[in-house]
């Protein structure tokens, strides 16, 4: 029960500045920084409410943001100081440096590129499944072998099998190399069966062999589309006319 003034009480108080704490303050503060930034000259991406791109001649900046965490990248080095600085004196800011960690990313920055790997967030998981110590293996899914409704016994923990298949679908971000057989697993959270936990293991022990894989982007002048297509062609023992399809543009 919050302060009650016996003068008045039922009066109630009238906030000039968002609380820290409170549910309204994370909208307040991001409105306040959304009004600052488009008075800047930057502009919302359509794609992302939390996005802004600033583009003035041969400069280019793109902010990020997620809650009171900022990621400021752009083309040109001292405009980029210049406009943390500008935003420092207009909020209360802490420059912690180059990106190396966002949202459980891993960002590793060479001469070369960038590389982008979910590490620790994998290791997280394996702990959470009880498989911090089991043996790695080289591929996330049987060659050949397809996942159905039934066919073995309902699986007790649902609620673990939906945790840890919700931070799979998360790690796909940096991980695409798992996308076909989480989305398939993904299929069966209403009713998973004891074969489908034993496929979702499979995916974390391929994991553990490979926590350092990650994406690659290097530097280059030059840009080459490639792009490639597979179907199933409504392989789904299921229901026999469901077909999953999928592209990748690199």
């Amino acid at each position: 029960m919050g302060f009650v003034d016996s003068s008045q009480p039922i009066a109630v108080c009238k906030l000039h500045k968002a609380l820290y704490g409170l549910r309204q303050a994370p909208r307040a503060w991001f409105d306040q920084l959304k009004s600052t930034l488009l008075s800047w000259g930057f502009s919302n991406s359509k794609a992302d409410n939390s996005l802004f791109i600033f583009h003035h001649d041969k400069v280019v900046l793109y902010v990020l943001v997620y809650v009171d965490d900022i990621i400021v990248i752009g083309s040109n080095v001292s405009y980029i100081q210049s406009f943390i600085d500008r935003l420092n004196s207009r909020f209360a800011l802490k420059d912690i440096g180059d990106l190396s960690l966002f949202l459980g990313m891993e960002a590793h920055r060479t001469a070369k590129g960038l590389y982008l790997t979910q590490t620790a967030y994998i290791n997280q998981l394996l702990q959470k499944g009880g498989m911090s110590h089991a043996k790695s293996i080289k591929t996330p899914f049987s060659v050949g072998k397809q996942l159905y409704k039934d066919g073995s016994a309902s699986f007790g923990d649902k609620t673990l099998y939906r945790s840890l298949l919700g931070g799979l679908q998360y790690l796909v971000h940096t991980r695409p190399d798992i996308a076909y057989i989480v989305n398939k697993l993904s299929q069966f959270q209403q009713s998973p069966t004891v074969v489908h936990w034993q496929a979702l293991k499979r995916v974390l022990r391929y994991l553990k062999g490979t926590a350092t894989m990650g994406l690659w982007f290097r530097q280059s002048t030059d840009l080459y589309l490639t792009g490639y297509s597979d179907a199933d062609w409504a392989a789904s023992i299921d229901d026999r006319f469901s077909s999953y399809s999928s592209y990748c543009v690199v």
